[in-house]
């Protein structure tokens, strides 16, 4: 089981609209930002501006924190996504601009290469414990906020604010939130469907 923490990770700002981006990214060893089959990245937006686009990539955004945004895609119209919505998944080679709902906005962004991975990102809001089916080969799991310990098989981890972990090859995961915990569950697989 390979843990993934924040801290272990550069931060990454540049100049996004006027604003200024601070981005924590988590990629497969060997992965460039150019050449991925899965990347997650969370990342904090101080004004709108249009997104990146990537030839063959499928992404799926959820706000973490902040009044969200209204985000445009090319073909798909315009959705506000806050931090009460569920992750939107939307063509990420589509042209796609976002404007604020307030100030400063946090997301997590999951993308994947199209015809090589097919993804879900479910939110889990816990306060206790929770048992969890999949059948994906790969998992990703991402703590927002909270403390709680992950059970898959026989390993455990404890993912505290900011951590992330990826699993393989696990059926059943079983959540034990230590404090209140935001987490995003991310199922990765061939593509197809799953």
């Amino acid at each position: 089981m390979r843990i993934f923490r924040s801290a272990d990770h550069k931060r990454m700002p540049w100049k996004n609209g006027g604003g200024v981006t601070t981005e924590i990214a988590v990629s497969p060893d060997g992965a460039s930002v150019d050449n991925f089959d899965w990347r997650l990245s969370m990342a904090t937006v101080a004004s709108g501006g249009p997104f990146s686009v990537f030839a063959g990539i499928d992404r799926t955004l959820a706000v973490l924190d902040g009044d969200g945004l209204s985000l445009t895609v090319e073909g798909m119209g315009t959705t506000n996504l806050t931090t009460g919505s569920a992750p939107l998944p939307f063509p990420g080679d589509a042209p796609t601009g976002a404007e604020l709902l307030g100030g400063t906005v946090t997301d997590l962004n999951i993308m994947t290469r199209r015809g090589r991975l097919a993804h879900t990102m479910r939110r889990l809001d816990l306060d206790g414990t929770l048992e969890l089916s999949t059948t994906a080969p790969e998992l990703i799991i991402f703590c927002h906020a909270g403390a709680c310990q992950v059970t898959a098989d026989d390993k455990n981890a404890v993912l505290n604010s900011h951590d992330a972990v990826y699993l393989a090859g696990s059926s059943m995961l079983r959540f034990e939130a230590q404090a209140p915990s935001r987490l995003f569950v991310i199922e990765l697989a061939p593509a197809g469907p799953f």
